[in-house]
């Protein structure tokens, strides 16, 4: 592993563990040369995907940029990290059991709106504008009654949360 501080080819592995979720491997490596420690994770790859660009450019999948897509979607949002790395794990999987190796970034982005949509409304909302490209106020409009049809079962555990500070009140002001 190259060294990203001196560029070093002889990096040595201090510590290895598995992530939270056992998808990869976590190294704490340090570069005997610069001395510069850094960590690299280790993932495994059942195939090489590609991407089919909507302009028609085939680009190798890149993980990590799924990644920050998701986690500028999620910005300043209360979601466990833990739960979106099971859901971008989930996604990878998915996307490497198809069986093909060329892959639509249509295909990539209606499965990340629907892992988002488990996640978090906002967060979905946010993706879906960028990805669908919304112009007016009437594409939020839209995005927002397709969350309220597909997401009765989903609003009413917010509802509860709700209720039970509603019900708390009225006691403490009958006392």
């Amino acid at each position: 592993m190259r060294c990203p501080y001196c560029g070093g080819l002889d990096t040595q592995v201090r510590d290895s563990r598995p992530t939270e979720d056992n998808t990869a491997i976590r190294r704490r490596r340090i570069c005997p040369d610069c001395g510069g420690r850094f960590t690299t994770f280790e993932r495994v790859q059942l195939r090489e995907l590609m991407v089919l660009k909507r302009s028609g450019r085939r680009v190798p999948f890149d993980r990590d940029k799924l990644a920050r897509s998701v986690d500028v979607a999620l910005r300043k949002r209360p979601v466990d990290g833990e739960r979106v790395e099971r859901m971008l794990s989930g996604i990878v999987r998915q996307l490497e059991s198809m069986g093909d190796s060329d892959i639509t970034s249509e295909t990539i982005g209606e499965m990340v709106m629907e892992g988002l949509k488990q996640l978090d409304d906002v967060a979905y909302v946010r993706f879906a504008s960028v990805y669908r490209n919304f112009r007016e106020a009437k594409d939020f409009e839209n995005a927002l009654a397709e969350l309220s049809q597909d997401g009765e079962v989903k609003a009413e555990p917010e509802g509860p949360k709700d209720k039970p500070k509603a019900a708390k009140t009225p006691p403490r002001s009958a006392e």
